[in-house]
């Protein structure tokens, strides 16, 4: 069986066509996505339509419960959070149909599933908790607990957008790295193929550039932070290019 493996679209539409587009090509019999559809980006509704007309299998992000928290947090939020962070939850929220966000609300937060004999677990963060980072810096005794808890055989995961895969303990770790809102300083969208045989794992990380102009056209139009278009021009978080926004 052939894959894709992505994850942390955060509402890149530019960058999901062209992932899109590459798997296709790539012959992929399914598409796994990881979680976080929304953030940041400027078409929230648009990303959620698209994984949903191409039948693809996700679970639910971090960043996507947040969202759907907006209308009972916002007032703590506007206390509490960055004023950034908290206009990407309001954007993220407000531009979501009332079917999309019904459909996030539905989606389960893991999905096991088994394939040539591979018991798989799809999870956002990690087996313990959606918002925990998994890296290529992860100690092996970390990866190791998250083995003995989760009892499978590949592990899927995204959160910390930093693509890599790992083998601990024979079993695999593989982060698909971010769609649409890369951390690593390369701001080409990233994605994974996953090939399952039964005997036989592979994985390949790839990077593709996309219409990063017209991602950042939107965020303008819409008059969202240039924070958020930073992000996407650098390939970095919020924090870090926070204090170069404004230049």
């Amino acid at each position: 069986m052939k894959v894709a493996l992505i994850g942390d679209v955060h509402a890149n539409l530019p960058a999901l066509e062209a992932v899109l587009a590459c798997v296709h090509k790539a012959g992929v019999q399914e598409i796994w996505h990881v979680g976080d559809f929304v953030g940041y980006g400027a078409f929230p509704d648009e990303v959620v339509q698209q994984l949903r007309r191409e039948g693809v299998l996700s679970i639910v992000g971090n960043y996507d419960l947040k969202v759907l928290k907006f209308k009972k947090k916002r007032d703590k939020w506007r206390k509490s959070k960055r004023p950034e962070k908290y206009l990407a939850f309001k954007w993220a929220y407000q531009n979501l149909s009332k079917k999309s966000r019904s459909y996030l609300r539905a989606l389960p937060e893991e999905i096991r599933t088994e394939v040539a004999a591979k018991r798989i677990l799809l999870t956002h963060g990690s087996p313990a908790s959606n918002e925990e980072h998994l890296t290529p810096d992860t100690p092996e005794g970390r990866l190791g607990e998250l083995v003995k808890m989760a009892d499978v055989d590949v592990i899927i995961c995204g959160h910390s957008h930093q693509p890599f895969t790992r083998q601990i303990d024979g079993v695999w770790f593989i982060n698909t790295g971010s769609v649409g809102r890369p951390d690593d300083g390369d701001p080409r969208a990233a994605y994974a193929i996953l090939y399952i045989e039964p005997e036989l794992i592979q994985v390949r990380h790839y990077r593709v550039e996309y219409d990063v102009a017209r991602a950042v056209a939107a965020i303008r139009e819409h008059e969202l932070p240039e924070s958020f278009a930073q992000m996407m021009l650098q390939g970095r978080n919020l924090d870090v290019v926070l204090p170069e926004a404004g230049a």
